[in-house]
């Protein structure tokens, strides 16, 4: 009678005889031989097939060699294996970059998801709850490929069925740790499938020193640092809003005056402009003759503000009809304007009417301004909503260290911590965590982590040297009183007036 009984309806009988112990078989189905053989082979050559066809490489090295020693002998495999060792060590020497792109990245990945992915796979996937063991079987994900680079690991897997990418976004660190990695970070890849960076090590440990001035003139991405994997970072300035957060000495500096310097044969050819509002007389003012407009007061930072919504409004009224996209020219060049500290003006300013005249240009320029070349680059220190209400209109982010976890994802936006922005972990020594930053950009949802370059005085001074007599000598008299450190450069003003 019981062997009839479904599923789990067992467990609700009650035995009459409490002596007696209920012994419960389940049923036998008997497999024919053929059958089980049939199938175990299916599974290896499947298996051969798609050991061979991921790792060709891993596969044929040890492949060939055997199959010439079964043919003709041990020393021509030795021969053989001898000619390999020289051909690879050759391309290595000769070509690092091609050896390690066909051979050595391969190998390693290979080696990495037997001994590192493969091994551990089951144990971190059980005890991080990303699978389940149920009735004695394990339901886990699938490791589906492994790829290396000379920074970090890429794992691609496969969900299990009616998993979340937030599953895996909360398990970050249990991951990192489980496989040996100082941390992790999860993206998608498609519909079902995830990929796992693990960093193998840090290419943004030490400071970065300024990037050379730029030969070609452009005002498109600048130059301004690196990424975690080593590549250079260009961080996009023309035809979009860039705000920068982070606490005291977290490197906001570094962005800006990164920026800058690669601006600087655009600015000289009359391609840009930089606009610079400088309320702490700190940052900006140190290279003021670089820029063609500058204000420090706060009533001079609301009368250039309203003069770049000006430019903005004659310029949209002009290209009405005509065209949807600003291209840079003498006449209509691409105006930045920089903002040092702008809660200073938005937030702690005591007077009503200049902090509203201020955060409604501000407001008018995020929304209207990157379609016709009028771009803001602002920094700020708290990034709540109460201090910069209008933080959601700069379409690009970039968090330094943070002093909370929520104000990561103030700044970046929901889920951005979840995915591997940890700016509250940037290390406070100067020399370890100043210009490490996470980038979301409007195009992507996932953050990147980069360093700026640390661009120190003396690349300053350089800078003003080099390229303050051009500014000066070609800057039309501006409406708006422009602060300057000597009377040289009053009088470059002047004789750009009667130019």
């Amino acid at each position: 009678m019981f062997r009839k009984l479904p599923g789990d309806e067992a467990r609700n009988l009650v035995s009459t005889t409490p002596d007696t112990a209920v012994v419960f078989r389940p049923a036998v189905v008997r497999t024919p031989a053929l059958v089980t053989i049939v199938i175990w082979l299916s599974r290896l050559v499947a298996g051969l097939v798609r050991l061979v066809w991921r790792h060709p490489i891993a596969v044929t090295i040890p492949a060939v060699p055997g199959v010439i020693w079964t043919l003709y002998g041990w020393p021509l495999a030795l021969v053989f294996v001898g000619l390999v060792l020289l051909a690879g060590l050759s391309l290595a020497s000769l070509n690092r970059a091609s050896f390690l792109r066909v051979i050595g990245w391969r190998l390693l990945a290979f080696w990495r998801r037997i001994w590192i992915y493969r091994r551990h796979w089951q144990p971190v996937m059980i005890v991080s709850g990303l699978g389940r063991h149920l009735r004695g079987r394990d339901y886990l994900p699938r490791l589906v490929r492994v790829e290396c680079d000379g920074w970090a690991d890429r794992v691609t897997v496969k969900m299990l069925n009616g998993q979340a990418v937030k599953d895996w976004a909360d398990r970050t660190d249990q991951l990192a740790h489980g496989f040996g990695s100082r941390t992790s970070r999860v993206s998608i890849a498609r519909a079902g499938r995830l990929v796992l960076t693990f960093p193998r090590r840090d290419p943004l440990a030490v400071p970065l020193p300024a990037v050379p001035i730029p030969d070609v003139v452009s005002v498109g991405p600048v130059e301004i640092g690196a990424r975690e994997d080593g590549t250079p970072y260009r961080l996009k300035v023309h035809g979009t809003h860039v705000l920068i957060a982070g606490a005291t000495g977290a490197g906001k500096g570094s962005f800006l005056w990164s920026t800058i310097r690669g601006l600087l044969p655009a600015l000289r050819a009359g391609l840009v402009e930089l606009w610079a509002l400088d309320p702490k007389l700190m940052e900006l003012s140190f290279g003021r003759d670089l820029f063609t407009r500058y204000a420090a007061d706060p009533e001079q930072c609301a009368d250039l503000l309203d003069n770049a919504v000006k430019v903005m409004q004659e310029r949209a009224g002009r290209f009405a009809g005509l065209q949807r996209s600003h291209i840079p020219t003498v006449a209509d060049p691409f105006v930045l304007v920089l903002v040092d500290e702008v809660a200073f003006l938005t937030a702690y300013q005591s007077d009503r009417t200049l902090k509203q005249r201020i955060t409604s240009a501000l407001a008018t320029l995020t929304t209207q301004g990157r379609a016709v070349g009028v771009g803001v680059m602002a920094a700020l220190q708290d990034p709540r909503k109460e201090v910069m209400n209008i933080r959601n209109l700069f379409p690009d982010k970039i968090a330094l260290r943070l002093d909370e976890s929520e104000q990561v994802d103030m700044v970046l936006g929901d889920g951005a911590r979840d995915r591997g922005a940890l700016a509250d972990h940037i290390s406070p020594v100067p020399a370890l965590g100043a210009g490490i930053g996470y980038v979301r950009l409007e195009t992507s949802p996932d953050p990147v982590r980069v360093r700026a370059a640390y661009v120190s005085d003396d690349d300053i001074r350089a800078m003003v040297a080099d390229y303050a007599l051009i500014v000066d000598a070609t800057a039309a008299v501006e409406s708006i009183p422009v602060q300057r450190s000597d009377s040289a450069s009053v009088e470059r003003g002047e004789v750009s007036a009667n130019g």
